[in-house]
């Protein structure tokens, strides 16, 4: 019987749409789209009610120090700028740590690429497996080349499998590349050095100007001082 029931035609039930005098207030919310639209709802009032009542149990005297490095910008707090958190000496001390690594990543690199080098030279020059044979004459030279024909001598590159001959091609590849990363850390170290150098520079000229002016006003107080003495002599 059920099998009966389930072969006559049946009526496919659709939603019931918006009524076309309701037309201006869009579709017609189902069951789903209520819960879903209820739940949205109960939460943003439970985070509300939340906020309320920390509010409430808020301390007046609650402090940290964030209040004082934060600033209100559009309704949000931004931290202060960092630009100047460390002093010139910690940050030359850090620029000489940077040329550190990258000086120790090059050699690193040199030495991987001498290995890599020495590898691919001894494979390219393997021996050659071919034998040499000395005929005294003609007639036994041509006996030892139609011997050999027979035989069917290959070279040695061809005696080579297919897989070595990958690995080769990827340890050339990898030899570029660890040549072409070895010139960029060198343009970084270059630029890096030049401008610590730039910087001490700088530095040091700061550091005359600052001398000098300590020592002018004493120049002038000391002449000043003088021209009194003499006055009074």
């Amino acid at each position: 019987m059920s099998s009966l029931r389930n072969a006559i035609n049946r009526r496919a039930h659709k939603e019931r749409a918006q009524p076309q005098v309701r037309k201006k207030f869009g579709l017609l919310e189902k069951h789903k789209d209520y819960v879903e639209r209820a739940k949205a709802y109960h939460k943003k009032e439970e985070t509300i009610r939340r906020l309320k009542e920390k509010a409430a149990f808020r301390n007046p005297d609650e402090f940290y120090f964030k209040m004082v490095k934060a600033r209100m910008v559009d309704g949000a707090h931004k931290l202060e700028s960092q630009a100047n958190k460390y002093t010139p000496q910690e940050l030359m001390l850090m620029k000489t740590q940077d040329l550190g690594y990258i000086l120790q990543k090059m050699q690193s690199e040199k030495n991987k690429i001498q290995k890599l080098t020495a590898m691919l030279h001894s494979l390219d020059n393997q021996p050659s497996t071919r034998h040499v044979y000395f005929a005294e004459d003609r007639e036994e030279a041509k006996e030892i080349q139609s011997r050999s024909l027979g035989g069917r001598m290959l070279p040695a590159s061809d005696d080579i499998p297919e897989r070595i001959k990958r690995k080769t091609a990827a340890s050339y590849r990898e030899l570029e590349a660890r040549r072409s990363r070895v010139s960029e850390l060198e343009k970084i170290y270059m630029d890096m050095a030049m401008k610590k150098e730039l910087q001490k520079k700088d530095e040091s000229a700061n550091y005359v100007r600052m001398k000098l002016s300590v020592l002018r006003p004493n120049q002038y107080s000391s002449g000043g001082q003088s021209e009194s003495a003499e006055r009074h002599g």
